[in-house]
């Protein structure tokens, strides 16, 4: 099924329709949004649309449940925050927030109805080994010990192995960029690092400029393979779009952006897809952006980026998972050193675990 054409993707775009939703309706669209990481997002879209108090008590106690858990998140991040700039302050090295640790730092829409799995800074390359020092003086630590991943994280990657709270088991991960460092796309993150903006209230952290935000999350979904909340990645999308297209030069200086850092296929998908999903207002894409077989790709993007439930599959569903993934590491890496990886992980890895 195309993802225009799931319950989710309609709630988003239409709340103020969602108290004449029928029960039968409301079943399903609260399974799919659960499943997409949406659910706490759509009770704030209902209570803004004016129709809260409309909506039946049945499917109104999973979006009060959905927001609890949402407002939890937020201070456990924001209170990660204050605990991050303890460990990070004295260093002096500029710290970016990434993804929704940043849209909630900022205050930006996004943010709203946000759920979090962890919290991703971008710092220099030359900066890494001290960051992951000073944080490990804190309390977090590493829990990849197979010497193949820290090769893999440290040689391949573009971020050092996800760091997890001793005590609070919250999880960090630090980037040095924004892309493996064995992708066929190569972004240079200088370019990221100084363009980036400081939070107005708090001069350790910064966020990416807006051009840079967008193309951040563009490229996260639509270069990675990893879509399970494919949905929800495209609606922050839509929700930066709108607000920062607002500001005057944006679009101009997003395309620019787009083209010094390299990023032009995925800021083509990001906003071909929040045009036909959320009919986001987007100036006419530019022809030189355009991949060239766009139809394809729609065929896979546009079943891909559904919820991850059995309401929104069709026959292909499944194939175009499975083809969007090959394509994300693909992608990621030349092919011999995604076969060594594999072979490492499926044969290896497992007999050291068992071991």
């Amino acid at each position: 099924m195309k993802v225009t054409r799931t319950l989710s993707a309609r709630a988003l775009r239409y709340p103020s329709a969602l108290p004449d939703w029928t029960l039968h309706e409301w079943e399903t669209l609260i399974r799919q949004a659960r499943r997409a990481g949406l659910l706490a997002r759509l009770a704030w879209l209902a209570q803004q649309s004016g129709g809260w108090e409309r909506i039946p008590p049945q499917p109104r106690a999973h979006l009060e449940a959905a927001q609890t858990i949402g407002q939890s998140q937020t201070m456990a991040v924001q209170r990660e925050l204050f605990f991050l700039r303890q460990a990070l302050d004295p260093l002096g090295v500029p710290i970016i927030l990434l993804k929704g640790a940043a849209y909630l730092a900022a205050q930006l829409p996004p943010a709203h109805g946000r759920l979090f799995s962890d919290i991703d800074l971008l710092v220099p390359e030359s900066a890494i080994g001290e960051v992951e020092t000073a944080l490990m003086l804190r309390g977090w630590a590493s829990g990849h010990h197979d010497p193949h991943d820290q090769r893999y994280y440290r040689k391949w990657m573009h971020e050092i192995p996800p760091l997890r709270h001793i005590k609070r088991m919250s999880v960090v991960d630090v980037h040095h960029a924004i892309l493996p460092l064995t992708a066929r796309i190569k972004t240079p993150s200088r370019p990221l690092i100084e363009a980036s903006i400081p939070l107005p209230d708090d001069p350790l952290f910064c966020v990416l400029s807006p051009p840079d935000m967008v193309l951040h999350s563009a490229t996260h979904l639509f270069h990675e393979g990893e879509l399970s909340h494919g949905l929800r990645d495209l609606s922050d999308l839509d929700a930066l779009l709108r607000h920062f297209g607002q500001h005057a030069g944006f679009w101009d200086a997003l395309v620019e952006r787009a083209h010094l850092l390299n990023l032009t296929r995925p800021l083509y998908y990001a906003l071909r897809y929040c045009r036909q999903v959320f009919d986001t207002p987007i100036p006419a894409l530019p022809e030189e952006i355009r991949p060239v077989f766009p139809r394809l790709m729609d065929a896979l993007f546009e079943r891909a980026l559904a919820p991850e439930h059995a309401s929104c599959n069709d026959s292909f569903t499944p194939f175009a998972r499975g083809l969007l993934y090959i394509r994300g590491h693909w992608l990621r890496m030349p092919p011999w050193l995604l076969i060594r990886h594999l072979f490492h992980k499926a044969f290896i890895s497992p007999k050291d675990k068992a071991a």
